[in-house]
């Protein structure tokens, strides 16, 4: 097992996720953490004595390695790099809900300090596509956007929810960085500069990413989950009662490819192999992992992994020697392939004694009786979809029959899918009275995700002691909870969207009957269903010239539609006309509200800068009485000074409150443009968003919704 060749034990506590290495001289690199108290810390063991503080940063009193950089408000996200032509070193980039700073750590100057009014939860340096110069690209509330050196905007667009996790890395193998982000819908985005390019749905949300090589990168799940992706295709994943805090790419074992490095909420940190997620490593800290990063700490020519929990506790481990290469939780390879073929021939032995004891059960059997064991050989497991609306005992789900088509029964049933199942898996045990050769199973999809359903079923005779498993996987299609049962009398949806494509009625036809789940293959592309989870209506038409017709108030259900039907027809720019009415007017409320919000946040903050002035001069009269040994002004002064600091402090709820009411407004508005964006493709897609985001900086807002509607302010 590898030990850490150096151990530091730091007096601060460290924010998760909010550890860097940064080499801020050019040549020196110095470990970078957020604490607790609102403050960055700067380990930098290499030139004692030889910094001055100025400006933001101070030194420590606790230990003279450390310098701290004074933020004055929570860190949420922290990172370093080259960012500028012009510093000396790394730029140290801090992030948090209102602000953004960029800052020369070795001259001790602000490079740039902008604030954000989406807010920055996640933060990634380097260059994105064509772009030129490295960005600083900061993911908020459902918005990321990118600076570069100068603290000019070069970047800007929405995603689907709040941001929680950014990695640049070439996804498309074009030679260019994508940026992939990692939000609170459960997806994971890729990003061509403003182009999405990619989507993978997860099921909980995303708190990690990490680039590893080529297009493979690692994730992070809030429910425990790791793994690693090679572009689409999942190469493998785990689940842990605990969480992941940090995920970082590093060899270990020296054998030229990287390993998923991992620390976990308990304390674990743990080395996995990219291509199968076994374990090769691991060691334990006394609290929960803050960070995993790398750096030559030691100054050697050598790179470090370094881990820091928490409470202040460092450790760096050395990459294992060439000779150490290959698996470092046990020896070698070939006491793996023993252990693997040791177990291969218990499960032999098992199965073989299972066929003896059968063999002997048929023997004895006289001829009326029931052979225990031996099930038919023709028996094969059946199952069937359907759809099933509500009633008065039951919510609206889709019905899952599974069945063999003899007199054999089911004991048991387990179904594994992904996001359905509370824990993933469902298990169906019938009791002994209720046996038989058929079993319902309610399946309620939350999004309109399509789903493998691996399903495996305990087949046998009704007095068996032992059964036969049959394993079988049946896709959930997207869009199955939609009903082909109308009623009547239910209100026409208002909202629509409307476009053309160059294709034939029978390929639409094909894409309604792989994606809907419906009684028997329909033949015409006009049709109409009842959404089993709103109860609106959803009807879909086309005309012979081609221009297709979606009537739904759910512009999430129309965006995913149109979404799914250009890629089902392999179209790559797709423009669109769309009216919302009931969406648009609550849309024009929040507008409304935001510039409420912004007209409070400015008078609150003019009103609480006045009563700094004023505390600043009572504070100076109560002092100036107090020298001159006069009580009663002083005395007086202080309650003064005392009612000030009270009606501050209200002042500050108030602004507290108002600015997270103006989050919730902006949220709100970006997820606007993202539904609108959602219901175009490809170019027509990316100028939606752009000029829907130029309309809101300009407040044009007759504009914005003239874009959201026709695709262009033009038109």
């Amino acid at each position: 097992m590898l030990v850490p060749i150096f151990t530091l034990k730091l007096n601060h506590k460290i924010n998760p996720r909010m550890v860097t290495v940064g080499k801020f001289d050019g040549i020196h690199p110095c470990l970078t953490a957020a604490t607790q108290a609102g403050k960055v810390f700067i380990h930098n063991p290499h030139s004692r004595g030889q910094r001055q503080t100025a400006h933001r940063l101070s030194q420590s009193t606790q230990d003279s390695d450390i310098s701290l950089l004074n933020i004055n408000q929570a860190v949420s996200c922290l990172t370093a790099g080259t960012l500028g032509p012009n510093t000396t070193g790394d730029t140290l980039l801090v992030g948090s809900q209102t602000n953004l700073l960029a800052y020369d750590v070795h001259d001790n100057a602000d490079i740039f300090y902008r604030e954000v009014t989406d807010g920055a939860n996640a933060i990634v340096l380097g260059k994105l596509g064509d772009i030129q110069s490295p960005l600083a690209i900061i993911g908020g509330n459902c918005a990321l956007q990118g600076f570069d050196y100068e603290g000019n905007d070069q970047f800007w667009t929405v995603t689907g929810d709040n941001v929680r996790s950014l990695v640049l890395c070439d996804f498309t193998g074009d030679g260019k960085n994508e940026l992939l982000v990692g939000s609170e819908d459960f997806d994971i985005r890729v990003f061509r500069e403003d182009e999405l390019v990619s989507e993978m749905a997860e099921n909980e949300t995303v708190t990690s990413l990490c680039h590893m090589h080529g297009s493979r990168f690692g994730y992070a799940l809030a429910n425990g989950t790791v793994g690693v992706y090679d572009r689409t295709a999942r190469y493998w994943r785990i689940k842990s009662k605990n969480h992941a805090m940090s995920i970082h790419a590093f060899d270990l074992n020296a054998d030229g490819v990287v390993e998923l490095i991992t620390g976990w909420s308990n304390g674990k940190i743990d080395a996995r192999s990219d291509r199968t997620g076994e374990v090769i490593f691991k060691d334990n800290f006394s609290s929960s992992v803050a960070g995993v990063v790398e750096g030559d700490y030691r100054m050697d020519g050598q790179i470090q992994l370094i881990c820091t929990s928490v409470e202040g506790e460092v450790r760096g481990y050395l990459p294992a020697s060439k000779e150490m290469k290959g698996n470092l939780m046990d020896a070698s390879v070939e006491q793996d392939l023993i252990r693997e073929l040791s177990q291969r021939k218990q499960n032999l032995l098992l199965e073989l004694r299972n066929y003896e004891e059968n063999a002997k059960a048929v023997s004895g059997a006289s001829e009326g009786e029931n052979q225990m064991g031996v099930i038919p050989a023709n028996t094969q497991l059946q199952t069937a979809l359907s759809v099933r609306a509500a009633t008065e005992s039951q919510r609206a789900h889709i019905e899952l029959s599974i069945s063999t088509p003899n007199e054999t029964i089911i004991r048991a049933v387990l179904i594994f899918a992904e996001g359905i199942f509370e824990g993933e898996s469902h298990v169906v045990h019938p009791n002994a009275q209720n046996l038989s050769g058929c079993i319902y199973v309610p399946i309620i999809p939350p999004k309109d995700i399509p789903v493998d359903l691996h399903i495996k079923a305990f087949v046998g005779g009704r007095i068996s002691t032992q059964f036969h498993v049959f394993e079988i996987t049946r896709q959930l299609p997207r869009f199955s909870m939609y009903d082909l049962h109308v009623d009547p009398s239910a209100p026409r949806p208002t909202g629509r969207v409307t476009f053309s494509v160059n294709d034939r009625p029978q390929r639409v036809v094909m894409w309604l009957n792989q994606n809907f789940l419906l009684p028997e293959d329909i033949n015409s592309p006009d049709v109409t269903f009842t959404s089993l989870r709103g109860g609106g209506l959803l009807t879909i038409s086309m005309r012979s010239s081609g221009e297709i017709t979606l009537s739904t108030d759910d512009i999430d259900l129309a965006g995913d539609l149109v979404q799914s039907l250009a890629s089902f027809l392999a179209i790559e720019d797709l423009q669109a006309e769309a009216d919302f009415p009931t969406y648009f007017e609550e849309l024009r409320v929040t507008l409304t509200e935001v510039d409420e919000f912004h007209s409070v946040h400015q008078k609150l903050t003019a009103a609480m800068a006045d009563h700094s002035n004023h505390i600043r001069n009572m504070l100076v009269q109560a002092e100036d009485a107090r020298l001159m040994g006069d009580l009663k002004t002083m005395k007086k002064r202080y309650i003064e000074l005392y009612d000030l600091n009270r009606d501050l402090i209200n002042e500050y709820k108030i602004r507290s409150n108002n600015h997270n009411a103006l989050l919730a407004c902006l949220k709100a508005v970006n997820q606007a443009i993202q539904r609108a964006g959602r219901l175009r493709v490809g170019k027509p897609k990316n100028q939606v968003i752009t000029a829907c985001r130029d309309a809101i900086k300009n407040n044009n807002i007759n504009a914005l919704f003239k874009i959201m509607r026709a695709g262009t302010a033009s038109s």
